[in-house]
This record gives C-alpha cells, sequence and structure tokens, in this order.
C-alpha cells in the first residue's frame, strides 16, 4: 500500500499539517508515503514527492474532494503508473447519501432527496416527523445552530446556513427523519477490502451487515445508539477523505499495515 497526502502549501516536501501525525507514524511503519501540491494539482500539475512506484496501490488520504475532483486525481495517479484503491464509481458511492442510502435503507434514518430550491413546505406537509435532520449530500451544518428543524422555515434557514457557511450546497439536500439517539454513543468504524474494524475489540453486527452491502475497498461508517436500544447508521464516507475522530492514530496504521494479510 503507497499513501497519498496533501503537501503544507508553502512546503511540497512537508505534509500538511493537519496530517503530520497520522502520516509520520504510517511512515515510521514502514509504509511507503508520497506527498503532492493540492495548489499544484488544482492547476493542473501532479507531481508526488517521492515518485509513485510502478503498480503501486495507492490511497490517498486527505482533503473532502468532489466526484468530479476525485475522478481527476484518480486519472492521475493512474497516469503517473500507480493503481488507485477506490474508483470514481466507489468514492461517489460512499461520498453521496443518495448513493449508499438505497443499499442501506433499513439501517438509517428514513430520507427525502430535494433540490437547493425545491418547496420545503410541500415536503414537510407531505413527512410529518416529530422533527427534521438537514444536510447536503455530505455534511451537516456544524455551527451552534445545529442541523435539527421543526418546521418548513427551519429547513430553508439550515440549507442557507449551509451555503453561507460552505459556500455552497453540495449535491443537494437531504432531509432526514429525526430519531433519537443516545448521547455519547456515536463510533466511526473502517471498512478495508470488506473486513470491518473499530478502534477497540468490539464490532457491531450491523457495521458487519454495512460491510457486507456496500461494494467499496475503504469506507467509514458512523454508527450511534437509539434510544431504544438499536443501533442505527447515521454516515457513510469513503475512507481516504474520512478523519480520525476519536481513533488513537497507532490504532489505524495497524489497520493499513495489516490490508495485505
Amino acid at each position: 500500500m503507497h499513501l497519498l497526502f496533501p503537501s503544507d502549501p508553502f512546503n511540497k516536501k512537508s505534509v500538511d499539517e493537519t496530517y503530520a501525525i497520522e502520516y509520520e507514524a504510517l511512515c515510521s511503519a514502514g509504509l511507503r508515503c508520497s506527498l503532492f501540491s493540492t495548489l499544484d494539482f488544482d492547476q493542473g500539475i501532479f507531481s508526488p514527492w517521492p515518485h509513485l512506484t510502478a503498480d503501486a496501490k495507492v490511497l490517498y488520504r486527505g482533503w473532502m474532494l468532489t466526484p468530479e475532483e476525485y475522478g481527476r486525481l484518480h486519472k492521475a495517479i493512474s497516469t503517473s503508473g500507480g493503481v488507485p484503491v477506490t474508483s470514481p464509481h466507489q468514492y461517489r458511492l460512499c461520498h453521496y447519501l443518495p448513493e449508499w442510502y438505497p443499499l442501506l435503507h433499513d439501517c438509517t434514518p428514513e430520507t427525502i432527496f430535494a433540490s437547493r430550491d425545491a418547496d420545503f413546505e410541500y415536503i414537510v406537509a407531505k413527512h410529518v416527523w416529530p422533527a427534521y435532520f438537514v444536510k447536503d449530500y455530505v455534511k451537516s451544518l456544524t455551527t451552534k445552530r445545529g442541523s435539527v428543524a421543526s418546521s418548513a422555515d427551519d429547513v430553508s434557514e439550515i440549507v442557507s446556513l449551509i451555503e453561507q457557511f460552505r459556500g455552497e450546497v453540495e449535491g443537494g439536500v437531504c432531509i432526514r427523519k429525526y430519531e433519537d439517539l443516545r448521547p455519547n454513543t456515536e463510533e466511526r468504524y473502517f471498512v478495508l477490502n470488506g473486513r470491518a474494524y473499530g478502534r477497540g475489540h468490539n464490532v457491531p453486527e450491523l457495521v458487519h451487515e454495512i460491510a457486507r452491502r456496500i461494494m467499496s475497498p475503504f469506507f467509514s461508517a458512523d454508527v450511534a445508539m437509539r434510544t431504544d436500544g438499536t443501533p442505527r447508521l447515521i454516515e457513510l464516507g469513503d475512507g481516504q477523505v474520512s478523519s480520525l475522530k476519536s481513533w488513537p492514530v497507532e490504532a489505524f496504521v495497524s489497520l493499513i499495515a495489516n490490508s495485505d494479510e
């Protein structure tokens, strides 16, 4: 496995500081790691350092990309002689909620998909739920306001705030049925080559089931416990752009280092 990280914007031979601990730990474990300038990449230049070795299986670890941006990165890696672990189709499958939802609808809250300019009054009137959780295809609102709505006006407000703070509504709008969750029960799991991993020893059966249904080599699954004791999938994400959250870096390095076993 060959890891590809974004470099520091001002020093192409140093890793972006956000990924420094992970990068150094992976290098220390003997894994091959390269850096590339995202600023150069935006200008159509892809020159990883050290160079990718022929037929290296390349796993990106870095900032979130749109499916179109990932498609360009996939092509650049391939042109450089590397073999991307994740295809553009697999990236989109895990990155956009409407892509994975049909495969996991019974594991996650009921969801309606709408365009940015949809009639939210009409949508909410047709789905009278206790409350609504609002996000775009990728992320929810992370400001103090939060993402929970109780009316169509609230939905519109949250969508406008997503646009304001993130610059755009990516893909479209997801309006999810609000479910009561037990506080502090959300955990991130990673699935690599069909095998589910947790930061501890216990991985819920729900995560193993998700691993069986999602045909992608590396993704994350965030699972929380509902107040009635039912585990629920909160979010799926491509593993290449998923943060470690509460994972010890040593556990993540072990996951990657043993991926070929």
